[in-house]
């Protein structure tokens, strides 16, 4: 945990963004696997986290906006648990570690809830996203639990997302933990990559990685050399030369905020002509795209950019033509980009999207776009310091999708169908990096991991 005052100043900012009414943060609880006593890795809930901080399953915050008050509710281990666990800290001892003094066993939670209910006073809560916490939420509101994520609470949600969105000196720090975490398994994975290698093998090897200097993954690790596969967590194939591996993975540290990178290697080591060529258009629109963010940028126009740079890149090789700019106006790009440039990264790998994706990165100005690829752009808002960001352009050869734009005829002014059928047994490459947008321009966050096609090589060495 972060010292007790962090967590002081975080509910304190909230009270005075929510005027009344009292504000619910369910705690997850352990999700057994296939039997009550075996349970999952536990993860907590990041908005019960980011304001009590306590990493342990079991706890319910609640906030009184009414009255200042902040509460713990939670029950006291008890010997049976002792005799599996060990000595136990009580509830008021861990609820003073976030800097709450009120604490309650988790019995008295629904009669004040109750007596709230029965006062007609507003009870907030965010979208709740576990079968588990709906349940809980049914229960003591008694309302039908499918109903919860649509009766949350709206301005709870934007107050959260206000606070969540602008990083702190010492969640940034953790960040860069985490790519350094990130650098270690990425490092590893590129010296890995050889012909004959299965890639369950480097899947194993920086996970563990992640497990051995971190809280673990941020997310299931993506590694495959069908990278055309945006999100591929499949590990079964065997690294033949001529592939390209994209390895999408990320660590969380021990507070639990994450790092994203993607790389993609070469199997063998060393870069063909085709494959250099393409991971170059790539390497371009990431690196540009860094170099162009800042306040007042936004992530739309960020994106579009990149776009016309992966097409641009795409017409010198031949595989597309006609006018880039109208051509990524109209989406054709899409066939080879079919995903936005990047997104909000926290406690939440995709920052708070649990909350709801058009409250975090869209407004009643921006509306989100419905082109195909387009409308896949999490955030679309201009950047503000304290904004971390992933930046991961991409350019992928998806067979199928090729077929039903070529049998449907979309776009024949600008994609040259007869060349890119050629390319596509070719994969996908994407880069991406994790960038802090400061009161001046950005920071790229962390250890610089090897992306070039000189320093990949010189690593996979």
């Amino acid at each position: 945990m972060f010292r007790s005052s962090v967590y002081t100043k975080r509910r304190a900012v909230l009270h005075s963004q929510m005027k009344s009414g009292t504000a619910l943060f369910i705690g997850n609880v352990d999700s057994p696997m296939n039997y009550p006593a075996n349970a999952y890795h536990f993860r907590q809930d990041s908005d019960f986290l980011y304001f009590f901080g306590l990493d342990l399953q079991g706890f319910v915050g609640l906030m009184d906006f009414d009255t200042g008050k902040d509460w713990i509710f939670g029950n006291d281990f008890d010997i049976d648990d002792i005799i599996w666990m060990g000595p136990q800290p009580t509830v008021k001892e861990l609820a003073a570690k976030c800097g709450v003094s009120n604490v309650a066993p988790m019995s008295k939670l629904e009669d004040i809830i109750k007596d709230t209910i029965s006062k007609k006073r507003k009870i907030h809560f965010l979208p709740p996203y576990r079968a588990e916490t709906k349940m809980t939420l049914g229960a003591l509101l008694r309302e039908n639990p499918c109903q919860m994520k649509t009766r949350a609470s709206v301005d709870l949600i934007k107050a959260v997302v206000s606070m969540r969105s602008i990083k702190e000196e010492i969640e940034i720090a953790e960040i860069e933990k985490a790519v350094g975490i990130a650098f270690n398994m990425h490092t590893m994975a590129m010296r890995m990559c050889k012909p004959g290698t299965k890639e369950q093998e480097i899947f194993g090897a920086i996970e563990g990685i992640a497990l051995s200097e971190g809280a673990g993954t941020a997310f299931p690790i993506i590694l495959s050399i069908n990278g055309q596969t945006l999100h591929n967590h499949s590990h079964d194939n065997i690294l033949t030369k001529g592939k390209m591996m994209v390895t999408d993975a990320g660590a969380e540290t021990n507070l639990h905020y994450s790092s994203d990178i993607t790389r993609t290697t070469p199997v063998g080591g060393k870069f063909n002509q085709r494959q250099r060529d393409i991971y170059n258009v790539v390497l371009k629109a990431n690196t540009e795209s860094i170099k162009s963010a800042g306040p007042g940028m936004s992530n739309r126009d960020l994106h579009l950019n990149a776009c016309k740079i992966i097409a641009s890149g795409m017409k010198e090789l031949g595989l597309m033509k006609g006018d880039i700019n109208e051509a990524v106006e109209l989406g054709a790009h899409a066939l080879c980009m079919p995903h936005g440039i990047g997104h909000l990264m926290g406690l939440d790998v995709h920052d708070m999207e649990a909350l709801g994706e058009n409250y975090i990165g869209y407004n009643d100005e921006v509306k989100r776009s419905d082109q195909f690829g387009f409308a896949f752009l999490r955030f679309a808002l201009p950047y503000k310091p304290g904004h971390v960001f992933t930046i991961e352009p991409g350019c992928y050869f998806i067979p199928q999708l090729i077929d039903q734009w070529k049998s449907e005829g979309k776009f024949r002014d600008f994609i040259n169908y007869e060349k890119i059928e050629k390319w596509k047994d070719f994969g996908g490459v994407r880069i991406e990096d994790d960038i802090l947008i400061t009161e001046k321009g950005h920071k790229l966050l962390g250890k610089p991991i090897p992306k070039t096609v000189e320093e990949i090589e010189s690593a996979c060495s």
